[in-house]
Parts: structure tokens; C-alpha cells; sequence
């Protein structure tokens, strides 16, 4: 199998919400950012949710525990995380999923199921490179991407 195999990481079940949390703290002391008490806690939200959540839903869960919280601080939160590559957001839907190599910054394909809204993201640097050689064949300097393909998935169509 080549380097460029494809890795097949589904965002259903978050196995080990922990061990990423434990990561993105390792990835965060590294590159010197702070991981406020409350940024972790909306980063534990979003793995413990197993598939992309809203934030609004984060924003209720957090007055569940703190009564106060206000959007703003949230959308602040949620800003770090995305800026430092530790969770994605799928525009598509408007909603939040963690990310599977919080210690590298990239950029993955994401398949949406537009039935269960589960999303599958797809590790496979081929299809990165592939837009990044395209933009470039057109002087197109690309500054963010995330490629969301809906559709559905196969516990759907199986159901």
C-alpha cells in the first residue's frame, strides 16, 4: 500500500473523545496557545457529540452547566479551535466536528449524509493536492478549503 492510502475516519462515533482532547492540549502547550478552561470544554463538546453539532447546541449545553454562558464567548471559542486546525467546520450545514490530526494543519474532504447528518471524513492527502495543483495551474492561490460531499450513507441506505 502506498503513502497515499486513503484512511477511512468516521466522525458516527467519536471512540475516543478523550485521547483527542488529551492531543489537541499536547498540540496547543507545543505551538505555545493557551487552552482556556472553556475552550476545552466547548473542544469536549464537540468530540462527545459524535457528529457535526451546531452552535447553538453547544451553547445550550454549556448554560446546562453554567447557566451564563453568551454566544459571543462560544463563537470565540469555536474561532481558536477552527483557526488552530483542532476541529472543522462544515459550512454546508453550518456545524462543527472535531478533527482527526489535530497536530497538522490540513485540509479533507468531508461526506455529509444529508439523512442522518453523520459526516465521514476522508484522510487522503491525493485529493488535497489534486485542488492545490489545479488552483495553481490557474495562478489561484487557495487560502481555505474544505470539500463537503453530501449524499447518503450506507446505514442509511441500508435502513
Amino acid at each position: 500500500m502506498s503513502s497515499h492510502a486513503s484512511h477511512d475516519h468516521s466522525h458516527d462515533h467519536h471512540d475516543d473523545a478523550r485521547g483527542f482532547v488529551a492531543a489537541v492540549e499536547l498540540a496547543s502547550n507545543e505551538r505555545g496557545l493557551r487552552l482556556t478552561p472553556l475552550r476545552r470544554e466547548v473542544l469536549e463538546l464537540v468530540a462527545a457529540a459524535g457528529k457535526p453539532v451546531k452552535a447553538y447546541d453547544l451553547l445550550d449545553r454549556l448554560r446546562e452547566k453554567h447557566g451564563n454562558a453568551a454566544p459571543p464567548t462560544v463563537y470565540r471559542a469555536l474561532d481558536f479551535l477552527l483557526e488552530n486546525g483542532f476541529i472543522h467546520k462544515l459550512e454546508s450545514i453550518n456545524a462543527y466536528v472535531s478533527c482527526h490530526h489535530p497536530a497538522e494543519s490540513h485540509q479533507v474532504p468531508f461526506l455529509i449524509c444529508d439523512k442522518c447528518q453523520c459526516a465521514q471524513e476522508v484522510c487522503d492527502e491525493r485529493v488535497a493536492e489534486l485542488i492545490e495543483a489545479q488552483a495553481k495551474a490557474f495562478g489561484f492561490r487557495p487560502q481555505a478549503q474544505t470539500l463537503e460531499v453530501h449524499g447518503i450513507c450506507k446505514n442509511c441506505r441500508e435502513s
